[in-house]
């Protein structure tokens, strides 16, 4: 197990395949962990993956009240610290948005980026304050099930493995997916967004609950010439669900952008 100090705690990282490898960041979404891409690692071409768990999550300690700028700079400092150049950046849900967010404050850092099942604002204010008051009442078991539901297409969530999915979320920290529910009630990333000069492949699942196609394809079209792809029933997490599908996608891309 590999650890980052920050100042608010230690984050857990994990970095696999040759050094010499193109440089790849993993973020996670919300209330998974860095195991998120343990099934699409092999499919991809051959890279230095580097994934971490952010505040809160998986091994990582939780932190006080943050910002996406906060989750950002973690970001950045794992950069700095693992490889100290440019990277592909590869998020997903609030993992996606601290890709904006990086890119957009520190674009030396980010040579490239895939953005899967994200977008520039995801959900609404009153929606968070109504998840964390549930979590508040009733912990993290009692909102798995409708979580489920959002991540994933009903074929997926009639197999063994959603057991598996829905532990891990529902043994996620209840106060670090609140503080993360907070930053995501208060992210608002459109106007940086649309800034951003930069390739960007833009990924959506076409029976995504969490993060509908149509807000991520009004996504990438803020992004100029940014590509967009929809996976026909997929869910919020297609690297998951769809790995081959998610796979072929993303390989040709960081390919491309591998130098």
């Amino acid at each position: 197990m590999q650890v980052l100090s920050r100042p608010w705690g230690r984050m857990h990282y994990q970095v696999d395949g040759p050094q010499d490898g193109v440089p790849v960041v993993f973020a996670n979404s919300l209330g998974t962990d860095l195991r998120l891409w343990d099934r699409v690692l092999p499919l991809l071409p051959r890279m230095r993956a580097i994934r971490f768990d952010k505040r809160g999550h998986g091994l990582s300690d939780c932190a006080d009240p943050h910002g996406i700028a906060d989750l950002a700079e973690d970001a950045a400092a794992l950069i700095e610290t693992v490889v100290g150049g440019p990277v592909i950046f590869i998020g997903l849900s609030v993992g996606g948005m601290i890709g904006q967010q990086l890119a957009a404050t520190r674009p030396e850092l980010v040579r490239a980026m895939v953005l899967s099942n994200t977008a520039v604002r995801m959900g609404t204010a009153e929606g968070w304050a109504s998840r964390i008051a549930a979590i508040r009442q009733s912990g993290m078991e009692s909102i798995a099930d409708a979580v489920m539901e959002r991540w994933f297409a009903p074929a997926f969530r009639a197999s063994p493995e959603l057991a598996l999915w829905r532990n891990m979320f529902a043994r996620t920290d209840a106060q670090g997916y609140i503080a993360t529910c907070d930053v995501l009630a208060a992210a608002d990333l459109a106007a940086t967004t649309a800034t951003l000069r930069l390739p960007v492949q833009v990924i959506a699942g076409s029976a995504d609950g969490a993060s509908p196609p149509d807000q991520v394809r009004a996504t990438a079209e803020l992004i100029r010439d940014a590509r967009y792809t929809s996976i026909a029933d997929a869910g919020h997490l297609p690297c998951v669900e769809t790995p081959q599908d998610w796979a072929a996608i993303v390989a040709p891309f960081v390919q491309d952008y591998s130098k």
